[in-house]
């Protein structure tokens, strides 16, 4: 009877070699045969576990650029919501957000000015008129540049910066102040609604080469919008009209940002 030969042993499994311990830390566990791989951890673009499909449906782009830069962009777009919470389904700037970004802004030593983008259809009257008096009392240099339209409150917001762009093709709606709805105690209310209209003319004189008789001109113009009263400036109209100081785009209303920051005397320095 022939008897047959042991098996052979199965062939042993080569193993890395171990790498450097580190003092505090567990072993990592032996790799097991035949096991998948660990996927590695997804990281965004940004660094922060942000994936590139998750970028791509929040910013519509793999990669986000975020150049440290001394300039703040600031972004007023849709409506400017004040004291009552508008649809959800309008597109809005809450002022209680823009505000506390103005303030730090100031404060912030590392920025040296501020780019306001206006693309607004207007707002709340008093929400705006806050907004534009913040910016038009800031002591670093601020520029606003008007993208498709600044129309109504947006005007004393792009009027409050130390210089002004507008697109080429971006208009501005100038009319006086209106209210819809029911109205309790007419005299009572005009009188208010004068002098509201009266604050806001005053700033936007004050803070642009326009007249108070040819803005009041231009407000009250009838024969040019459907159902209300009014003017509609485009581009070039409202540099015209000493609204605002240049036409122009981004690039423009930075390279004049840049130059009112080299043009600011440093911090400290007392005046000749």
């Amino acid at each position: 009877m022939v008897g047959r030969e042991p098996d052979s042993p199965p062939a042993a499994v080569p193993l890395p070699p171990p790498g450097p311990e580190v003092p505090g830390q567990p072993e990592a566990p032996s790799p097991v045969p035949g096991a998948p791989e660990p996927r590695p951890s997804t990281v965004g673009p940004r660094g922060d576990g942000e994936s590139s499909t998750e970028a791509v449906e929040r910013f519509g782009s793999p990669e986000v650029a975020r150049p440290k830069s001394d300039i703040h962009c600031l972004t007023i777009v849709g409506q400017i919501e004040g004291h009552l919470v508008l649809p959800s389904q309008n597109k809005t700037t809450k002022y209680e957000h823009m505000v506390p970004q103005v303030v730090a802004v100031e404060m912030n030593p590392d920025i040296a000015g501020l780019l306001v983008i206006l693309n607004t259809v207007g707002g709340d009257v008093e929400a705006g008129l806050a907004l534009a008096e913040l910016l038009a009392t800031m002591s670093k240099p601020t520029v606003s540049l008007i993208l498709g339209g600044g129309h109504s409150i947006g005007i004393p917001i792009a009027v409050a910066a130390n210089h002004s762009f507008i697109a080429p093709t971006a208009t501005m709606t100038i009319h006086p102040i209106r209210l819809s709805g029911l109205v309790i105690g007419v005299p009572q209310t005009y009188e208010y609604l004068d002098k509201m209209q009266d604050r806001v003319v005053r700033f936007i004189v004050t803070n642009s080469k326009i007249s108070e008789g040819r803005l009041r001109g231009l407000m009250f113009r009838t024969g040019e919008l459907a159902r209300d009263i009014g003017t509609v400036l485009v581009g070039e109209e409202a540099v015209q009209e000493g609204l605002i100081d240049e036409v122009g785009g981004v690039s423009g209303a930075l390279e004049r940002l840049r130059a009112l920051i080299a043009s600011r005397p440093p911090k400290g320095s007392r005046p000749s």
